[in-house]
């Protein structure tokens, strides 16, 4: 009780909250309609003004001010104050006093909360016609779902995917961002609506489910436990058409590919592309999404981190998230295919060891890029080897996350005649590129990369069987373009992946700790094995 009395001045009076939690309803209802400053509360303030002034008497030096409420200032006042504190406090601030309960009912303090926490820039005044309020907003719909607010990975077999959940006006929208038609790497990312919650009266939220060509209708969002949330339809029969599963694919082709099946004329694709329509057309009724985060930035990073459409050959774009750990930078894709599922690295990038291409003429030949690589691979085990650190398939160990001494670009060595070691001044930092071309026999979905390019590395590329069987990491080359585009050469494979940055800003989407990052790379892969 003595908190209450040093917070706003009343103590245990009629108008404190914590007296009124012990009155029935109809009791409580009738203190509502009382004045905000009930004779109690007058009676408690004159009693304490008149000790100070007794206490004043007795002292000799000057009278001490008098002491101030919150109570006795201006409701505008409190409006202002109440409507800079964060809107999960304001509950228990209700709980003072009945003044304080009221003035939280001012429909000021809540619109800027859904402005200053939310993004809700919209009208809100226009609520007034459906009879919501902006308190019921926040409530109801912003901080009832913040939860599921960012980025997430759906779990849908080796597919994967990413779903964005955002304030959308007064709507709560989950869209499944997409990768561009393939070949097109630089084109921007497409997206569509998986579902979408908001307020069409005072009771509750909707749920809605818009999958499918037939509108909104009926679904429901669970959250499951921290960072993991499913939806589930309850009219599946707005999924169907009237076509049947033939107009339902030809629909989905078009969407996912932009293409007709008679204009694919590789057998192997086609067969790719029956099998996605039919293990994906599996997880329209119920959807299992785990929450994924932006990798962390750093200043001595090559490139700034982030997501990446890439090319993988028959098998379409895909999403990867490239992030830096220490001398090594990973790239894990968001979404994958029946031979390396989402999930999994797919790259994985030695920063200690850059590569010096040969001249332009040299590096057309195959043979001369792979001896070049395999001189490397073979540094790299040895270097592993006298460590005494574990070392995979390809020879590039698996060591913790360190932070880097130094930039990787000053800890190239001195000019070579085509090996591993590197210019001392090297192309990013001196601004001028290197010449680039794909050596003869190297085939690429995207015959439009650059001719240019700013450093190398070496690196492996996971590569599997149907169903991820037999796994093995390969040597490679990392090329890097420029900040928002690079390249892998396969070198097993003879095949060479374009990536092209995903050009696009997520809000709740930043790891709370570099150790939750590390945490969920760990989760999503261990799903994806």
């Amino acid at each position: 009780m003595a908190v209450c009395a040093r917070l706003c001045g009343v103590g245990p009076s009629r108008g404190c909250r914590r007296r009124q939690q012990r009155r029935g309803p109809a009791e409580a209802a009738a203190a509502d309609s009382e004045p905000d400053t009930d004779p109690e509360e007058e009676r408690i303030e004159a009693g304490a003004a008149a000790l100070a002034g007794a206490g004043g008497g007795r002292s000799a030096g000057p009278s001490s001010p008098p002491r101030c409420s919150l109570l006795e200032l201006p409701p505008e006042l409190l409006v202002e104050i109440f409507a800079s504190l964060p809107g999960t406090d304001l509950p228990s601030l209700a709980q003072v006093c009945t003044k304080f309960r009221r003035i939280l009912h001012t429909d000021t303090i809540w619109r800027r909360r859904c402005r200053e926490e939310y993004g809700v820039c919209e009208n809100l005044r226009k609520l007034e016609i459906t009879g919501v309020s902006c308190r019921d907003v926040y409530a109801k719909l912003l901080h009832r779902y913040r939860h599921i607010l960012g980025l997430w990975q759906p779990d849908i077999g080796p597919y994967g995917g990413l779903l964005n959940v955002v304030v959308d006006g007064l709507f709560i929208i989950g869209w499944m961002y997409l990768p561009p038609h393939d070949p097109h790497v630089d084109d921007p990312m497409r997206f569509k609506p998986l579902f979408r919650i908001h307020l069409m009266e005072r009771k509750s939220a909707t749920v809605e489910c818009m999958y499918g060509h037939r509108g909104p209708h009926n679904g429901h969002v669970q959250i499951v436990k921290k960072d993991e949330f499913s939806t589930k339809c309850n009219q599946t029969d707005h999924h169907r058409m009237s076509g049947g599963r033939q107009e339902e694919f030809r629909t989905w082709l078009r969407e996912e590919w932009g293409r007709t099946l008679e204009d694919i004329f590789h057998e192997h694709m086609q067969e790719l592309i029956l099998m996605k329509f039919i293990y994906t057309s599996q997880y329209d009724n119920c959807l299992t999404y785990r929450r994924i985060y932006l990798p962390p930035s750093h200043p001595d990073d090559l490139i700034r981190p982030g997501l990446f459409k890439g090319t993988y050959g028959s098998h379409g774009l895909e999403i990867v998230m490239l992030s830096f750990h220490g001398k090594h930078a990973r790239g894990t894709k968001i979404t994958g295919d029946p031979n390396i599922p989402a999930g999994q690295q797919t790259v994985e990038i030695n920063l200690r060891h850059r590569i010096h291409l040969p001249d332009i003429e040299s590096l057309r030949d195959f043979n001369e890029l792979s001896r070049i690589v395999l001189e490397v691979r073979e540094q790299v085990r040895q270097e592993q080897q006298q460590e005494g650190g574990p070392e995979d398939a390809a020879g590039l160990g698996r060591q913790s996350p360190q932070p880097c001494a130094e930039p990787p670009a000053e800890q190239a060595k001195g000019p070579g005649d085509g090996g591993a070691e590197a210019a001392a001044e090297p192309p990013a930092q001196s601004g001028q590129g290197q010449p680039f071309v794909l050596p003869v026999g190297v085939s690429s979905r995207n015959e439009d990369y650059p001719r240019t390019c700013r450093m190398c590395f070496y690196g492996t590329g996971l590569i599997a069987g149907h169903g991820f069987t037999s796994p093995e990491r390969t040597p490679g080359v990392f090329v890097l373009f420029d900040e928002d585009r690079f390249g892998f050469i396969w070198l097993e494979l003879k095949s060479f992946s374009l990536y092209s940055r995903v050009q696009a800003a997520f809000r709740n989407a930043d790891a709370p700790s570099p150790q939750a990052f590390e945490e969920m790379l760990k989760n999503i892969q261990s799903l994806a094995s």
